[in-house]
């Protein structure tokens, strides 16, 4: 495909064109959905847009907020109408951000072609649709796919059971076709996905049924089944579940990424509960299966409402190059940088705390630690002392910056953090050594949203306009 863009779609031609190509510009504006659903402010969710270029006056301010016209949607995360999978296709445009609302199950599409800086709402896909369409609720990941459309994975069904389907939406006017899935077989749970049409294959993961989780995490839940354990592995072409790959008891495997190369045919899963990293990957026969190559161990404590606790991996990405995969142990509070350059043992080659539940002077005391020799300082950014852990990632296009935000989701920020709650969460940016390895905060960029006008603010995903390192897939 020509890099030329002139008469080509949306994105990049390759992922080493958008991490290196003069096409890749230093993102300026990201967009951060931002919650207040059981935060005790009676106001809807918004999108606030973020100034993140150092040149800007309004640096690490946010320069626009969208208001939803509900309350208690529970933004979550969000995608594209368009990326890179449809590069080839002039008349395409990455012009509208898809954002589910995880608990409504309404989906809002925004408008951020009109201009940049200031979406506006474009429709409403009321959650009726689902329901009777597809016989689904409570979507989560949407991705973009080559031929136009939008596929939406679904945590349950509308009666707040766990079901793992997926609904389409047309590309152009956004109504709700129907269910991707095909075939008697459908998953218990739903939750994130990734797909690969070279190989043939969608692989989706597991959260847990969203009846259970919505009022918080017990621990009972865990041994009812409640939870998920398994990728599932779907037929491209045919839509049919043909495999499940088991990853543990109550692993909860959450966010999955292929490598960006789109020959490759393996990438990583990063597990929440289990603190397990597998690597999966496509056998000689040609079916698929799955290997632990990193393990975060949990720390035995006192304090906690349990004797032993998890990092809880909640966020894994992979830099464009293929090199380096990142992830967020929300509570033990740090961000980890490994270099896959052999996928089947990576190395650690950064590490950096940013709050967590395990800091010094808390609640909560460490008696025995197979990682660290003392309970790591609480982490002060600009005078602000940062409560939560770090929690979704998102990495720059050439690699260098990994911003992190500090929200979970509300049931279980409320529960974990509840300090979080009533100060708002933060926006961070750590600068990363792309040489060696590496991960340094810093301390110039601080995006606190317990300033925001209606009060604090739980602050999610991170989106660039331009696409990122979560949201584009080639084919």
């Amino acid at each position: 495909k020509s890099a030329k863009c002139g008469a080509c779609g949306p994105g990049y031609a390759s992922p080493l064109h958008a991490m290196k190509g003069k096409y890749c510009p230093r993102e300026e504006i990201v967009y951060v959905p931002c919650i207040y659903r059981n935060t005790g402010t009676e106001k809807p969710d918004y999108l606030a847009t973020v100034d993140v270029n150092p040149a800007s006056p309004h640096y690490c301010q946010v320069i626009h907020r969208l208001p939803m016209p509900n309350l208690k949607d529970e933004l979550h995360h969000s995608g594209w109408n368009a990326c890179s999978s449809c590069f080839g296709d002039a008349t395409k445009r990455r012009n509208r951000l898809i954002l589910p609302s995880l608990i409504s199950s309404r989906i809002y599409v925004v408008d951020v072609g009109t201009d940049l800086r200031a979406p506006r709402i474009h429709k409403i896909v009321e959650p009726v649709e689902l329901f009777w369409k597809g016989n689904v609720a409570n979507p989560h990941t949407s991705h973009c796919l080559g031929s136009g459309e939008i596929v939406i994975s679904c945590l349950g069904d509308p009666s707040g059971n766990g079901k793992g389907g997926f609904i389409v939406l047309d590309g152009e006017t956004f109504e709700v076709k129907g269910n991707w899935e095909k075939g008697e077989k459908i998953p218990s749970l739903g939750y994130d996905f990734w797909y690969q049409p070279r190989h043939n294959v969608l692989m989706s993961t597991e959260w847990g049924v969203p009846k259970v989780f919505a009022g918080g995490f017990d621990p009972a839940d865990l041994e009812k089944g409640h939870y998920g354990r398994h990728i599932n592995v779907w037929d491209w072409n045919s839509h049919k579940c043909i495999q499940s790959i088991d990853l543990g008891k109550n692993s909860i495997p959450l966010e999955i990424r292929f490598l960006h190369d789109p020959a490759a045919s393996e990438g990583f899963v990063g597990c929440a509960l289990s603190g397990a990293v597998h690597r999966f990957y496509k056998t000689e026969k040609g079916d698929w299966a799955a290997e632990k190559v990193i393990e975060v161990p949990s720390k035995k404590v006192k304090g906690w409402f349990l004797p032993d606790m998890p990092g809880l991996i909640t966020d894994i990405l992979i830099s464009l190059d293929d090199r380096f995969l990142y992830f967020s142990n929300w509570l033990h509070g740090d961000i980890r940088q490994y270099d896959v350059t052999n996928t089947r043992k990576p190395r650690l080659v950064g590490q950096v705390f940013l709050g967590g539940s395990i800091t010094k002077g808390g609640r909560v005391t460490v008696v025995e630690d197979q990682e660290l020799q003392c309970q790591p300082e609480p982490f002060v950014i600009k005078g602000k002392k940062v409560q939560g852990g770090p929690q979704m990632l998102q990495l720059s296009l050439d690699g260098k910056r990994l911003y992190v935000s500090t929200s979970l989701y509300s049931d279980w920020d409320k529960q974990f953090y509840p300090d979080l709650i009533k100060e708002g969460s933060v926006m961070l940016q750590i600068d990363v050594d792309t040489e060696k390895g590496g991960l340094k905060v810093n301390t110039d960029f601080l995006v606190d949203f317990g300033k925001e006008p209606d009060g604090p603010v739980l602050a999610h995903e991170i989106r660039y306009p331009g696409g990122d390192c979560t949201s584009d897939i080639w084919m």
